[in-house]
């Protein structure tokens, strides 16, 4: 039940979180009782600190420090914006090559004041499905790296829906028709994984940069159009 370390020392630890763990207790957890943190604190075998969230949906890179001095300080760094964050998604239609989508969104459940949110995406590549939607003969997906320039609820889900090029698996603000297509080719998460973490150490000085692989069931994306190994795609 361990869960994957990219990279750990005295101060903190980067970990690969799997898709559909809860990262910690919420008013999301719905009587969940498997959680991220709980492991972490025994598989470490002291306190930890959550530095960031991730969806329970979406795998890969979690950051987390084992000291309050070393997580405020990573707090710190995360809110200046030195933190570097790169996601992988697969997307409904072939969008721009590079687009941003600035558009404030809320605190989700409970926190309705809206604030600014920017995300910048990058598509990687395009692939089609041979069923017909929406009128074209085809099914288009495409491939992005997402980089956050803020940390809203949902961010890059959101702003995907907003854009008209839904996240492919996501129940909640996705598009059903094109999820079931994936299902049926036997992908059933949500192909949204924080793929890149990349900082300098506040404490050491020391850059650190993990890269979380995929997991086998986002790789089966890859394999439905032929875009040959998920290597390469992380820089």
């Amino acid at each position: 039940m361990q869960l994957p370390v990219l990279h750990a020392d005295e101060y903190l630890a980067v970990i690969d979180k799997p898709a559909g763990l809860m990262v910690h207790d919420s008013k999301l957890a719905r009587g969940e009782t498997d959680f991220a943190a709980d492991r972490l604190r025994e598989q470490f075998g002291k306190p930890i600190f959550l530095i960031h969230r991730l969806d329970r949906a979406t795998s890969g890179c979690l950051l987390l420090a084992f000291d309050r001095e070393s997580a405020s300080a990573l707090g710190k760094t995360l809110m200046s914006g030195d933190v570097e964050k790169d996601y992988l998604a697969v997307c409904r239609g072939w969008p721009e090559e590079r687009f941003t989508v600035d558009h404030p969104l809320d605190g989700g459940p409970g926190k309705p004041v809206k604030k600014p949110a920017i995300t910048r995406f990058v598509r990687l590549a395009t692939g089609e499905l041979q069923v017909p939607s929406n009128g074209f003969e085809t099914s288009r997906y495409a491939l992005l790296r997402c980089q956050l320039e803020t940390g809203r609820f949902r961010q890059i889900r959101r702003h995907l829906k907003h854009s008209f090029h839904h996240l492919i698996g996501d129940t909640s603000h996705g598009d059903g028709r094109h999820n079931l297509q994936f299902r049926m080719r036997g992908v059933h998460r949500m192909l949204l994984h924080a793929s890149r973490l990349a900082f300098v150490h506040p404490l050491t000085g020391q850059r650190i940069e993990t890269v979380a692989p995929l997991d086998a069931e986002f790789s089966k994306a890859f394999a439905l159009f032929d875009w040959g190994a998920p290597t390469g795609i992380f820089r």
